[in-house]
This record gives structure tokens, sequence and C-alpha cells, in this order.
């Protein structure tokens, strides 16, 4: 068949669809199936889908947090230039999906009834599909490499993570940190179990004593 025929035909077909929630399904099913032979495919933007705001929600983890003067700054350029990032999401397989990455540009098309009309209730989502520990992992990434992140909910997730079985150096290497930072960020916590299984330190007592030395 003729790609321009296919095209003019799947155009054609979607022009036909008079439900507005049935034809972004149709178009996102198109989608899916491009996406699934696409040389491309391991890449999340290879498929971007609009999902109903309803079903998208917020993750516990991110301690991200963005000021007045940036979110109307945001507000601005998605009104200006439109959605240029879709949400990282992660699909939770029961229709809701879980925000890994873009909690903010979610929150735009959320309060600004500009946007919220634009998009019809809509948000722009690609899929990471990794374990929890993974999608932390990824959350931090993301925030760190736009030079934002919380000091203290940092610590606690550091925790969480070695509670998971991550070593110093798989935190170091999966976060972008170096090893005081993580100490650090352990300490802050005040709990003794984030170095019982530090790997770095020469034995548990020369540590303890070093950072617990009025216990």
């Amino acid at each position: 068949m003729d790609l321009n025929q296919l095209i003019d035909e799947l155009q054609e077909y979607i022009t036909s669809i008079d439900d507005f929630s049935e034809k972004v399904e149709a178009i996102n099913k198109i989608r899916k199936g491009i996406s699934q032979v696409s040389p491309f495919q391991e890449e999340p933007t290879d498929c971007v889908l609009w999902v109903r705001q309803e079903n998208v929600q917020a993750n516990e983890y991110n301690p991200n947090h963005v000021a007045s003067p940036e979110m109307t700054l945001l507000h601005t350029s998605i009104r200006e230039d439109g959605y240029t990032m879709p949400i990282v999401t992660y699909d939770m397989r029961n229709g809701s999906r879980e925000i890994v990455d873009g909690f903010h540009r979610n929150r735009v098309a959320r309060e600004y009834p500009d946007i919220q009309q634009r998009v019809h209730g809509y948000l722009p989502v690609t899929t990471l599909n990794k374990p929890l520990d993974q999608r932390i992992a990824a959350t931090i990434r993301h925030n760190r490499a736009r030079g934002t992140h919380g000091i203290r909910p940092m610590s606690a997730i550091v925790m969480d993570l070695t509670r998971s079985g991550w070593t110093d150096e798989r935190i170091c290497q999966e976060l972008g940190m170096d090893l005081d930072e993580v100490i650090r960020l352990k300490q802050i916590t005040g709990l003794k179990e984030a170095f019982m299984n530090h790997e770095f330190s020469r034995s548990w007592e020369e540590f303890e004593k070093k950072y617990y030395p009025e216990e």
C-alpha cells in the first residue's frame, strides 16, 4: 500500500470520529502501534500519549519544589510555546499513572484555566515502567540535572534506598553524588542503621566513634 494513501486513510478515519475521548483513544492506539515497530521504541519519547488529568497522580517521594515566580514562568512557557516536554509517568496498569518527572508541568494544566481548556483536560505523557527504587532514582536525576532537589527529604530517600539494599557505591553512581554527600545525608537521618553496611569505612567501631562520639 502506498504510504501517502495509508496516511490519508488514517487521517480520514480520525476525522470521522465525533466523540472527543474516542478520537484521543484512537490516536493513542495508533501511536502505540507505531512505537511497537519503531527502532526507537526503548526511548520514552518515542510514544507520547494524551491521558486524562484525573488519571495522573503525584508520587510520594519527590521533594522538588518550584517557587511562585518559576511557576508563573512555566505557565508562560507552556502558554506561549505549548507542551514541548511531556510528563514522565509510570503506568500502574489500573488506568492510573504516577508521575516520575513533570509534576509542575502537570500542575500548570490543572491550575491554569487557559491551559486546561486548551488541552481539554488531558496531559501529554511518556511511560517509564521501572521498579519503584529505579523510579525514585530517575526522579532525583531529573531534579538534580536541573539543579533542584530538597536536602532533608533527600536524606529520607537515601535511607529508603539503603533499606532496599542499595550500597553507598550504587547510590553515588545512580544519583550522581559523591560519597561525602551520601554520608552527610545519612547523618541527617540520625539513624545508626544507615551505616551498618557502610562499605567504605574501615570498621564499624571507628565509624561509630567518628560520627556518634557522644553515645
